[in-house]
């Protein structure tokens, strides 16, 4: 990874917004609630480092309130539906018949689910349960593809000769499974779940864009672009300020997820992972 100058240029983009997302509230005299009545859609200067809204809101502080919130739920997301994959790829691997079959049958189940019909149902039906609500659904639609693959890795590595003799040896399954098996995928779920941060953040920016994702008064990514479209070449700075933010983030992680990928395992990421991503879009 330290060889590749894009994968470099990414990781410091990365930092840069993960700072800036929560380390920028501390830091504006502004909150994302705050209003300036003196101060409507009024461009970038030195009190509004962003402008202003239509009501006078601070740019910068919601923009940071957004991208704070953005990532936020992009590193549940992740790290939810990774777990998740993890645990019943290794399971139907390792113990392989009913449990094999039955846990593969759920996962064809859900593969066969249109997410996004799903997403556009059952996401209005959760707008009490707050942005909280909104992970576990992301979370659910999107392990699927992970599980299979670990599934496979798991049925290799259940015969090599250090897992036959922790069995012989009297090594519980759970045990074998913890300590044998899944530290010798974590390469490729590390690899899996980066790139999933970002697939997240996209996902829960559509939602949020057609208001069924974070609500007000609280914002994202996602509202603040749909609350800018409509005056974006009239007033600039509210929507390609949240927009171009978004875009960086979403090449940063491509960019070293691609690192990360080549660098931790080259073999099998480079089957699996742009599956996960080309069905990121769709499956959450």
């Amino acid at each position: 990874m330290v060889r590749r100058p894009g994968a470099l240029c990414g990781l410091a983009v990365l930092l840069s917004l993960f700072a800036l997302a929560f380390v920028g509230p501390f830091v504006s005299p502004w909150t994302h609630t705050d209003v300036d009545y003196t101060a409507l859609r009024q461009p970038p200067d030195v009190r509004h480092w962003m402008g202003t809204n239509r009501i006078g809101q601070d740019v910068f502080a919601q923009v940071v309130r957004g991208l704070q919130k953005s990532l936020l739920i992009g590193l549940l997301v992740a790290l939810f539906s990774t777990v998740l994959a993890a645990a019943v790829g290794a399971c139907a691997g390792y113990f392989g018949g009913w449990t094999d079959r039955v846990l593969m049958f759920v996962v064809d189940l859900m593969l066969v689910l249109p997410g996004l019909l799903v997403l556009v149902v059952v996401a209005p039906r959760l707008r009490e349960w707050g942005w909280i609500a909104l992970v576990g659904l992301l979370a659910l639609l999107g392990w699927m593809v992970t599980a299979r693959a670990v599934r496979g890795m798991t049925l290799s590595l259940k015969e090599r000769q250090f897992v036959v003799v922790a069995r012989l040896m009297g090594v519980s399954s759970p045990r074998i499974i913890w300590r044998h098996v899944l530290p010798h995928t974590a390469s490729f779920l590390i690899t899996d779940a980066t790139i999933a941060v970002g697939g997240a953040v996209i996902s829960e920016t559509g939602l949020s864009y057609f208001g069924l994702g974070v609500q007000p008064p609280d914002v994202s990514l996602g509202t603040l672009i749909a609350d800018a479209t409509d005056v974006a070449l009239v007033y600039p700075w509210m929507f390609f300020f949240p927009t171009g933010l978004l875009i960086a983030f979403v090449l940063a992680v491509n960019l070293v997820g691609g690192a990360l990928r080549d660098a931790l395992d080259p073999t099998t990421a480079d089957s699996a992972t742009p599956t996960r991503t080309a069905l990121s879009g769709t499956s959450r």
